[in-house]
């Protein structure tokens, strides 16, 4: 087994995050497998290496860290040129010209049973006029996946058996930057990994994954989407919230050994307040122990 967790490096990470990395490791480490992380910073904009470093302490604090060098999406984009190339060869590439608003407003429509932001394949079958027409304007296009009404199938190893649709996803921005679901294939095909333990919240866009996977003949992982933290409140744990991250706990006297008692407690495997190791917890460990429902903080916590 070969897992991975690839954070953006955006901020700090929070309790969820760092939870959904402790299961990932642990579900590696029970089998005497491998971990790796990489660092999803496609957007140098939004992305910076001070987080960057920040992120990589925080999983060091808590005793985990990568069994291979760090890889960083940012150094990879010849690889993901290459993948759309070969499926715009294939016929499987369109042009997108839609602005940030016509594709909210595309995406806000119902779409059945796709992945929320959905693109219902507007600019798919535009004539060569209108093509030339953007291109006198200047307009510089995304480029599209071209999907023809598949459904993909696939068992996940913690949610169970799960279906959805694909739409014609973004595979590169109109800047020139590939897009999260494109590289995130092309890199789990490069780096060899077999199992991907990662939030539930991204159960609905992995068909769309597993669809590019066969398209370009790649490697499918087994996928694992785990339950989140929830703040008090019920919404996604967030940095407003209050003391989320290792740096917030920390300045209220709450140490990483006690964060990694806490988030193991969160998972069955020991009691509230138990001093525990990280190897401490490896034998533990069993993905279907794991809660299905999700952590939800109580504002004691925070």
């Amino acid at each position: 087994m070969i897992g991975r967790f690839a954070p953006s490096p955006t901020g700090p990470l929070h309790l969820g995050n760092l939870r959904t990395a402790l299961i990932s490791w642990l579900h590696a480490r029970s089998v005497a497998g491998e971990w790796l992380v990489r660092v999803d910073d496609l957007d140098r904009v939004t992305s910076s290496i001070e987080h960057e470093t920040d992120q990589l302490a925080a999983l060091a604090s808590l005793g985990m860290t990568s069994d291979g060098p760090v890889v960083r999406q940012s150094d990879r984009f010849e690889m993901y040129h290459d993948a759309i190339h070969t499926l715009r060869r294939r016929g499987h590439v369109y042009e997108c010209f839609c602005s940030r608003r016509e594709i909210r407003e595309a995406a806000a429509a119902p779409h059945g049973d796709l992945p929320d932001g959905a693109y219902p394949g507007t600019c798919r079958d535009l004539t060569a006029a209108q093509l030339a027409a953007h291109d006198a304007a200047g307009r510089r296009p995304a480029l599209r996946l071209r999907t023809e009404g598949e459904r993909i199938r696939f068992d996940d190893l913690f949610a169970g058996p799960y279906e959805g649709g694909v739409d014609d996803v973004v595979l590169r921005r109109n800047d020139g930057v590939p897009a999260y679901n494109l590289a995130t294939v092309v890199d789990d095909a490069a780096q060899g990994i077999t199992h991907v333990v990662r939030g539930d919240d991204l159960l609905a866009g992995t068909p769309r994954q597993r669809l590019l996977q066969q398209l370009l003949g790649l490697p499918e992982p087994r996928y694992a989407h785990v339950p989140l933290v929830l703040a008090p409140d019920g919404a996604r744990l967030a940095k407003r919230h209050g003391a989320v991250t290792l740096a917030d706990l920390a300045a209220r006297g709450v140490t990483a050994a006690q964060v990694l008692s806490r988030l193991a407690a969160s998972i069955a495997l020991c009691a509230p307040g138990d001093a525990v190791t990280i190897d401490e917890l490896v034998p533990r460990f069993h993905l279907d122990a794991v809660p299905h429902a999700p952590w939800q903080l109580a504002a004691a916590d925070l």
